[in-house]
């Protein structure tokens, strides 16, 4: 019987036990503390918990199982963590608000620099490990923990946000922040890269779209940092990035639920001319309805009955029988298209005389849509219908 040389023997056992580690560590989730958490130097241990069936022995102690369906990936690097404190440049008398704090790697670093941390945590288990470390550390009487969904919570009052915020809910959290009624002075925000590049776009940028649009109408947005993804546990698929959030002084007088509509129907289409895009028979139409609903465009040009052939299908039989909305007498659809082609008219005159017909809204300027939206508003052209509930602004 043939035997391989000695040294490839080696080679084949040293192949065989790296394939076991690279296996063990992309399919498994379960986070230690005992190796992961000491950061200071702290050998923190937790109460053993009802051991489940099927578990080994001892992972009840010390670990726990993070869940991969609430974006549960913990920030272990101690040179980022410090980094991320330094440049929110946290006051001692600051209460800072840190959404997401997981097992509190972070929050230790922000209760010794601040006077106070409210940390909002949806998951029981790490609501108990928080208070376990902060009074291990005897800083407990500075934390107060939230155990609550961010979106759904009403935020106390706080000076900074610091955050190393789910994947899931970045969108609606940045949202709730910036148009929010709390006010703050700055949130120092560990993203996904890729959405972080989209909040930093601006105008002529790939990138650009209707959340940077929205974002920065209300506040400024400064890159901090990448953050590798080597640096978090378990280990996620992409890199991260830190940014920064202040909220502007002033802000533009503009309804932000007529803004919001208006981005939307402009970001649709994004690399489209608006020509184009207020030609669409269908967007017409939705404007149509929505200025008979408001009533401004009847009260604005006096000229032209539109909305008559809609309030004409609610009157009397006998009066739908007799004629139209005009004088001389009309059919309900011919009226119908009658107005319709008035009210496009108006609309690409809007367009053309504010000299926005081929421009792009991938490249125009926050005081450009302001302007234009102004345009459309004064003549009796809206986007949001202000008798339904308020839009979301992502």
């Amino acid at each position: 019987m043939l035997h391989p040389p000695k040294s490839l023997s080696v080679k084949i056992t040293l192949a065989h036990q790296f394939l076991l580690q690279q296996l063990r560590s992309k399919s498994s989730r379960r986070y230690d503390f005992r190796d992961h958490q000491d950061i200071d130097g702290d050998k923190i241990r937790f109460p053993r918990t009802k051991q489940r069936e099927g578990e080994g022995e001892g992972e009840g102690e010390g670990r726990i199982h993070l869940l991969k369906s609430r974006g549960q990936h913990i920030l272990t690097n101690p040179r980022v963590l410090d980094a991320i404190v330094r440049k929110s440049q946290i006051k001692p008398t600051d209460t800072v608000l840190e959404i997401g704090p997981g097992t509190g790697n972070l929050t230790l670093k922000l209760l010794q620099a601040s006077q106070k941390v409210v940390a909002v945590e949806i998951d029981k288990r790490m609501v108990e490990i928080l208070d376990t470390r902060a009074a291990q550390n005897g800083l407990d009487d500075r934390l107060t923990v939230i155990c609550s969904d961010a979106l759904k919570t009403e935020f106390p009052r706080f000076d900074l946000v610091v955050a190393n915020i789910p994947y899931g809910i970045s969108s609606p959290l940045v949202a709730k922040l910036v148009f929010g009624t709390s006010p703050f002075r700055s949130a120092t925000l560990l993203l996904q890269k890729e959405f972080a590049r989209r909040l930093l776009a601006n105008p002529g940028d790939s990138e650009f779209n209707r959340l940077a649009v929205n974002v920065k109408l209300v506040a400024d947005v400064e890159f901090i940092m990448d953050v590798s993804k080597r640096d978090f546990v378990p280990c996620p698929k992409v890199d991260s990035s830190v940014i920064k959030i202040w909220p502007k002084a002033e802000i533009p007088n503009v309804d932000l639920q007529e803004w919001w509509a208006f981005m939307r129907t402009c970001f649709t289409r994004k690399n489209k001319t608006l020509g184009a895009t207020f030609k669409q028979r269908k967007k017409v139409m939705e404007l149509y309805k929505l200025s008979v609903i408001t009533g401004c465009s009847e009260e604005k040009d006096g000229n032209c009955c539109i909305g008559d052939s809609f309030r004409h299908d609610e009157g009397d039989e006998d009066e739908k029988e007799e004629g139209g909305c005009f004088e001389g007498g009309c059919s309900s659809f011919s009226c119908l298209g009658m107005e319709m082609n008035l009210f496009r008219e108006k609309i690409i005159g809007v367009v053309k005389s504010s000299g926005f017909e081929d421009k792009r809204p991938s490249k125009m300027s926050h005081e450009e849509f302001l302007h234009l939206l102004s345009s459309f508003n004064g003549a009796g052209i809206w986007f949001h219908n202000h008798a339904k509930p308020g839009m979301e602004p992502m």
